[in-house]
């Protein structure tokens, strides 16, 4: 563990990624196998990441925020499959189908993920409501540029200065 334990210890470098991936599936099974091998995860991690997906979605619709905005989702696990308390930010290249948190029924192309990791299940809402803050806030032509990044150093950059 660091000596620095600070809001911008939710972001590190070796877990932000961009993905080519062209599932859910797929995408949850190359970030999940990496965030094991790191240690940030328990073995369990992917079943219960995937089976909490399908029970309760967590794509959210940004065309409220700014029509212009790409849909992102919020995935996460209960606290006993995780090590730590972080967000694994997540491009894809190729946009994925999510169901909606607010209507399950509803699916659309999402092109962005917020995994979060954390650790005390007190504190899910609040990273959550940190990550809606952070979309909310953040300048729209910044986070229109942040959204197109496909480079993992510039999203790793931008989200330790602005987030």
């Amino acid at each position: 563990m660091s000596d620095k334990i600070a809001e911008t210890s939710l972001f590190d470098r070796d877990t932000v990624y961009v993905s080519d991936a062209t599932s859910r599936a797929d995408v949850f099974k190359s970030v999940a196998e990496d965030l094991y091998k790191k240690g940030h995860v328990t073995k369990d991690f992917l079943k219960n990441l995937n089976e909490r997906e399908d029970k309760y979605p967590t794509g959210i619709d940004l065309s409220v925020v700014s029509p212009e905005y790409p849909n992102v989702a919020i995935p996460h696990t209960e606290a006993e499959f995780v090590k730590e308390r972080k967000v694994v930010p997540i491009k894809l290249k190729n946009p994925i189908s999510f169901n909606n948190m607010i209507d399950p029924s509803q699916e659309f192309e999402v092109s962005f993920l917020f995994m979060i990791l954390n650790n005390d299940p007190e504190g899910q809402s609040n990273v959550l409501a940190q990550i809606m803050d952070f979309i909310n806030k953040t300048p729209q032509n910044q986070l229109l540029t942040f959204f197109k990044s496909t480079s993992a150093d510039a999203i790793y950059s931008f989200l330790q200065s602005k987030f």
